[in-house]
């Protein structure tokens, strides 16, 4: 199969050829500008290139349900030039193949769980900590949807008493998790970015502090056999024995797994060289040309 792979991220839109074996032999970056823009670009990039299948990871929310009329549309984005944009049937109009569309973020927990680290497990969540803050879970094969999907870097997190960031999402301020721990609200607390902080010990103490409240409400509500955190604040890879560790604390020995007896390799980071979304992208394609 010749496959043909979308991750449509806020920033920019990574297009890639490869196969159902997740090798990619051809890879560009497009700007994520307007819709009027960027579409017709994405268009001309796989024109031409003779794919079976096309799948797609996008930025959100997106209408995910097959029975919506809004099916495959990006909704309420704060980007405001893609809000209720049919993003699928303009690039099904344009290309005629079969394809497949979820978020980003279930794009890389299913390249995970498909080429990477979380091969043979049942139940799977990347977060990513970036931008934003949003999860993919993996459980028995598919991706969880529901009503929506998961907006995972909205739930609430105790803030720490020393702590008196106003917070940074417009709709929930300094109680949730997005808000108090992705990278804009790193960089709006200590006046830099979450790179030039990487040696302030203060500053990922309290990330790690959030982030480990998030995992503990996860672990409980999901029991996921592993948890993969990735995104760019992720590459401050001092956060992960924080995390593991004050996860433990959270728990208290409630929860008693061999996976949680071993935290170094039940919190992870990504494993596929940042390539996971468009590997899973690829999985997305294969499953929509099979049916």
């Amino acid at each position: 199969m010749k496959l043909g792979a979308l991750e449509a991220g806020g920033t920019k839109m990574v297009c890639a050829i490869g196969y159902e074996t997740g090798k990619i032999y051809e890879q560009v970056s497009i700007a994520t500008t307007t819709p009027e823009e960027t579409i017709p670009k994405l268009i001309a990039y796989f024109q031409d290139k003779q794919i079976d299948a096309l799948g797609i990871a996008s930025f959100g929310p997106v209408e995910l349900d097959p029975a919506s009329e809004k099916y495959g549309y990006i909704t309420t984005t704060s980007k405001l030039a893609w809000t209720n944009f049919d993003f699928l049937g303009s690039m099904k109009a344009a290309l005629k193949c079969p394809m497949g569309f979820d978020t980003d973020v279930n794009g890389s927990v299913l390249g995970e769980v498909t080429f990477g680290q979380a091969k043979g497990k049942h139940c799977v969540m990347y977060l990513t900590v970036g931008t934003g803050i949003g999860a993919g879970v993996y459980i028995d094969g598919k991706l969880l949807h529901g009503m929506l999907h998961p907006e995972a870097g909205h739930i609430l997190i105790t803030k720490r008493d020393t702590d008196h960031y106003e917070g940074k999402c417009p709709y929930h301020k300094d109680h949730c998790l997005e808000g108090m721990a992705a990278g804009p609200a790193i960089e709006a607390r200590w006046g830099k970015k979450a790179v030039e902080l990487a040696d302030c010990p203060e500053v990922w103490d309290l990330e790690a502090d959030y982030l480990a409240q998030a995992l503990t409400n996860y672990v409980m509500v999901l029991s996921p056999e592993m948890i993969i955190l990735g995104g760019g604040v992720m590459h401050q890879e001092q956060l992960f024995p924080l995390i593991r560790k004050k996860l433990i604390t959270y728990i208290n020995g409630y929860v008693i797994t061999e996976e949680l007896e071993d935290p170094e390799h039940y919190v992870v980071p990504a494993s596929l060289h940042d390539d996971q979304g468009i590997m899973g992208c690829l999985e997305l394609a294969r499953r929509a040309l099979e049916g």
